[in-house]
């Protein structure tokens, strides 16, 4: 960075009001919030239903996205194989892909009707659609992709010498793995979960078109702030402020892996 110099204002205006632009709906949540009764709207037995059950599928899907995700960043990170490039663009799809449609492709594959869904449904009576478990579902594919980015950046710049070296003393390739990739990667599986935790908490898109929005069963948090801004804007405002609390803190929480000090 030039230390000293001052910004051209062709680009000190422009900066400006992209900071306005980014920072000003943050602060008008906070100054309409309603803080008198802020105890009151965030105390109903709905809100903490819609939290519970928020932050219980959130932690399921990141769950679900470490035991699956981890596996193939480093499948994508150290095994070399014909169409990688285009496994990992598949991967990182949900990323960019818009959630409403995330959810109607997961329709597609596991609803009652879907190509997988209904093998699951015939054969163990499984179905997954407008369930508690459809959530996680749902959550994970919007969520895993942020994990598996993190990780396979650690794995890229971990020194593969320490699990070649292991290898030489007679570890296998799974036990290199397990005592010698996985605490060099720590770090990065811990940023990477939490910012898929984060993800899960906040998603919506896929969620309700998966899982629709029946209360204790499948309403989240950004389905509760959605339902209350149709009949008491007040409660919505009380439920974003506590959903922007969460992203504040995962990114206070991250700062020193994501953001450069300055």
């Amino acid at each position: 960075m030039i230390k000293g110099s001052r910004a051209p204002l062709p680009l000190l205006v422009p900066a400006l009001i992209g900071l306005v632009f980014l920072v000003l709906p943050l602060i008008a949540l906070l100054v309409r919030t309603p803080w008198a009764r802020l105890p009151e709207l965030l105390t109903g037995a709905e809100v903490w239903q819609a939290l519970r059950l928020s932050l219980v599928c959130a932690t399921a899907a990141t769950a679900v996205s470490l035991v699956i995700g981890v596996p193939l960043a480093w499948l994508l990170a150290r095994v070399e194989f014909p169409g990688r490039g285009l496994v990992r663009a598949l991967v990182t799809l949900p990323l960019v892909l818009p959630p409403v449609v995330g959810g109607v492709a997961l329709l597609m594959a596991l609803g009652r009707n879907g190509v997988v869904g209904r093998y699951l449904d015939d054969w163990f009576g499984v179905t997954l659609p407008f369930t508690t478990a459809g959530v996680v579902v749902a959550e994970a594919f919007v969520a895993m992709p942020f994990l598996v980015i993190s990780v396979e950046g650690t794995l890229r710049a971990a020194d593969p010498r320490f699990e070649e070296a292991a290898a030489t003393l007679g570890a296998s390739r799974f036990t290199a793995f397990r005592r010698v990739t996985l605490p060099l990667i720590a770090p990065g599986i811990a940023a990477g979960a939490v910012l898929a935790w984060a993800r899960a908490l906040g998603e919506f898109g896929a969620t309700i078109t998966f899982a629709g929005n029946f209360p204790g069963r499948t309403q989240t948090m950004p389905l509760a702030v959605y339902l209350a801004l149709q009949s008491d804007p007040d409660a919505a405002i009380a439920l974003s402020l506590v959903l922007l609390t969460v992203s504040v803190a995962v990114l206070a929480g991250l700062r020193d892996r994501w953001m450069t000090a300055s």
